[in-house]
């Protein structure tokens, strides 16, 4: 039997790498440009499985949309998942994800946004762009010898680590599963916040870390503290971020990642005004950078994220077990 699959939120990259690789399996693949909502989903009726990206809807509503037509998969191609409502989708429809794709893609995005918020290398662009030279304004700090937070010490914290070890950088970390045999050490999120030079999160979101940097966290900080995240949006309240840039309470902040992002992030307004208040303040301070996020976007990546999603719908279509099964 040909397994058939609707892909949602499919860009012109998602055909050059799963295509290819497709070929290989008994699949017709339906590429939709549309994200997965509800008004979208009946577009799945005739498929035998669904496969999703991150900013893709995947609530109780959905979930009995795509079930009532017979879908039993929804294959994420992405690691995340805290757009799921596993709950509902106990018993009636198998989630599968892209546990580790390249930890060490995002590991160095992260050191990207890291350098370009510090050394202000995307202002120093625009102005030599503009036969501008002066340099006033651009002065950043050493790395070496500064502290460096990580927030979640799973693959990508400890490669973001490595990279920090290698600009001569003290390393604490925050993990409410601690690494046995770690040599870096593990610290309270009130010593991290206090002592910490650059903050990378690197965990993920749930009940417990959604809004981990609020304004309480953002009193502690430094004021030349450099916040970055990779992670998920929800892991900063972003009003309460806008606050202490415009008091300049803190250093600056490099976002690959924003809470409301499913709206711009993967698509091009680039003739259309931005509606989105707080995006476009964070957009308008000269001291953060955010990129739409890209930190997953490597050759690499993207090679691993194709098959192991194409592999995850083969062990469903043969019945096989599905190891990269999130259950609830």
């Amino acid at each position: 039997m040909i397994m058939k699959i609707a892909f949602y939120d499919t860009k012109p990259y998602d055909r050059i790498w799963f295509e290819p690789l497709a070929a290989g399996y008994d699949y017709s693949i339906k590429f939709f440009e549309y994200k997965l909502t509800a008004d979208t989903a009946p577009l799945a009726d005739g498929y035998d499985a669904v496969c999703v990206f991150v900013n893709d809807t995947i609530d109780a509503e959905v979930i009995d949309i795509l079930y009532d037509r017979g879908i039993r998969l929804i294959a994420l191609r992405c690691a995340g998942y805290n757009n799921v409502d596993f709950k509902h989708s106990y018993g009636k429809i198998h989630i599968t994800h892209v546990p580790s794709y390249s930890p060490a893609a995002v590991a160095e995005h992260a050191a990207a946004l890291l350098l370009t918020v510090n050394r202000k290398t995307h202002r120093a662009y625009v102005r030599t762009r503009d036969n501008n030279f002066n340099i006033n304004g651009l002065i950043g700090m050493d790395l070496n010898g500064k502290t460096a937070g990580i927030i979640g010490t799973g693959k990508i914290g400890r490669i973001f680590i490595d990279i920090c070890r290698g600009f001569g950088m003290d390393i604490i970390a925050y993990d409410p599963f601690p690494i046995d045999g770690a040599d870096f050490s593990y610290v309270p999120l009130q010593t991290l916040y206090a002592k910490s030079d650059i903050i990378s999160l690197h965990c993920p979101l749930n009940g417990d870390t959604k809004h981990i940097i609020n304004s309480a966290a953002l009193q502690q900080m430094k004021p030349q503290a450099i916040i970055i995240n990779t992670s998920r949006g929800g892991l900063i309240d972003t009003a309460a971020l806008i606050e202490s840039l415009k008091a300049k309470r803190i250093g600056g902040a490099g976002l690959d990642v924003y809470e409301e992002e499913s709206e711009y992030f993967f698509e091009d307004y680039s003739t259309d005004i931005v509606e989105d208040d707080e995006l476009a303040r964070l957009l308008s301070f000269p001291n953060v950078v955010v990129t739409s996020h890209q930190g997953f976007f490597t050759r690499e990546a993207m090679q691993a994220i194709a098959m192991v999603t194409l592999e995850n719908i083969h062990a469903f279509a043969e019945g096989e077990e599905l190891v990269n099964e999130i259950s609830y």
